[in-house]
């Protein structure tokens, strides 16, 4: 599923944007759709004009029925009454989106007979330091199974003493969900950690569910800014 709003902070109509002769919110589509991976592929939105672009390419569109804060909101209204296990969430502003990062959150699930994961989601290593810097870059880190332990928009771990070097990794708005985290995440009120970060994976931690961090060395480019627009532009060419 990808959830999909016209109204966006920092970048108002970004999904609408042209990339390469189609509409952001199209090319996220059609990427998620190309991987092969999945039995359906629904674009979630309250904007009738992003529903008419998908339409417009043949693409199914589920609207949403009350008004969300977050992309999970978003997805547990449209899976409540569906007969799914597994729900992935591709943000709507990931026109790079590739098979290879997806098929490795599906893979924690086959990995996990007792079902103790509850989501499973993406990140990538980053070492430029303005990026590490940049409170729009949300950085995680995990336990030694890889599970995460806590999300921020500030450099973490921070680094101390000269040596050992930390690593830091960006999280990657891409999820896999069991259907029952998401109903979950619906019913459980903000807590003061997310409310501070404006970071809806910590509403998760927060009430002690397991998030498996996946690493993948395929960055993309999410869409925040025009920039990023711009940069987008220049590598769909």
């Amino acid at each position: 599923m990808i959830p999909a709003r016209y109204a966006a902070s920092r970048f108002p109509g970004k999904l609408m944007q042209d990339l390469g002769g189609k509409p952001v919110i199209v090319r996220t589509y059609e990427a998620a759709l190309g991987t092969g991976l999945f039995d359906e592929v629904l674009v979630v939105t309250d904007s009738e004009e992003i529903a008419g672009a998908i339409r417009k390419e043949g693409g199914k569109v589920m609207m949403s029925r009350e008004a969300h804060e977050t992309g999970s909101d978003r997805i547990a209204e449209a899976v409540e009454g569906l007969e799914v296990d597994l729900v992935v969430n591709v943000q709507g502003d990931e026109p790079f989106t590739e098979r290879e990062s997806l098929e490795k959150l599906l893979q924690v699930f086959r990995e996990d007979p007792k079902e103790e994961v509850d989501l499973a989601s993406l990140m990538t290593e980053i070492s430029d330091a303005d990026e590490i810097r940049d409170p729009n870059t949300v950085k995680v880190i995990t336990d030694r199974l890889g599970f995460a332990m806590y999300f921020s928009r500030a450099p973490i771990p921070y680094q101390r003493a000269e040596q050992p070097k930390a690593r830091y990794f960006k999280h990657k708005g891409v999820y896999a969900f069991r259907k029952r985290a998401l109903l979950d995440f619906r019913n459980l009120p903000m807590q003061p950690l997310e409310t501070v970060e404006k970071i809806e994976a910590i509403r998760y931690l927060e009430y002690g569910k397991k998030i498996k961090m996946v690493e993948t060395r395929v960055t993309g480019i999410e869409i925040d800014t025009p920039e990023d627009l711009e940069r987008a532009k220049a590598a769909w060419t």
